[in-house]
């Protein structure tokens, strides 16, 4: 097993928590299911964090972004198989898990982008992206989505990678930890 970045949760067992399985079925998982799905996460997880006097306008914006740039990832670089969402709110800290498997090949990418990213000032490297993105419309698997989360949100990101059930593919699970106001 690979361990990178902040892969520690603190949210404990009397959090408010909610577990989605995402599993292909004969119409596959889609782009749709990203939206739809963090959407709900984005309204459940806002409203219970606004029971407390908080706001739900930006808890809601800040849950859905960083649910939806990790359930789209999850879909864009999976192999066929199910993906599961693992919330959980506590004191103003939301964390996710997002996990499904990948192949082999595509998980040494990441991780070595993910040590570049861990690596390195996320504001700096962000717009060095932007900037080399413009330059290359062709430009893909640049982290931009992540590097955002580091920097505009403050996100803490952590990913685990192990062998898979089946041993052909690597489970990924990308976590991520949240302050909201």
């Amino acid at each position: 097993m690979n361990q990178f970045g902040d892969t520690e949760r603190n949210n404990g067992p009397t959090a408010f928590a909610m577990r989605i399985m995402i599993s292909d079925g004969p119409l596959g998982v889609s782009w749709q299911h990203a939206s739809e799905t963090c959407e709900f996460l984005g309204d459940v997880f806002a409203l219970r964090h606004a029971k407390d006097g908080a706001d739900y306008t930006d808890a809601r914006h800040s849950i859905i972004y960083l649910v939806n740039e990790l359930l789209e990832n999850a879909i864009k670089f999976r192999v066929p198989g199910s993906i599961s969402v693992d919330c959980s709110l506590e004191g103003g800290n939301f964390e996710l898990t997002v996990s499904n498997d990948t192949a082999p090949a595509v998980a040494g990418s990441f991780q070595t982008l993910i040590k570049e990213i861990i690596s390195r000032d996320p504001g700096e490297l962000l717009i060095e992206r932007i900037e080399a993105n413009a330059a290359d419309e062709n430009s893909s698997g640049s982290g931009l989505g992540l590097l955002t989360l580091m920097n505009d949100y403050g996100a803490r990101l952590g990913w685990d990678f192990r062998s898979s059930t089946s041993g052909s593919a690597v489970t990924l699970s990308t976590h991520a930890a949240l302050t909201l106001n």
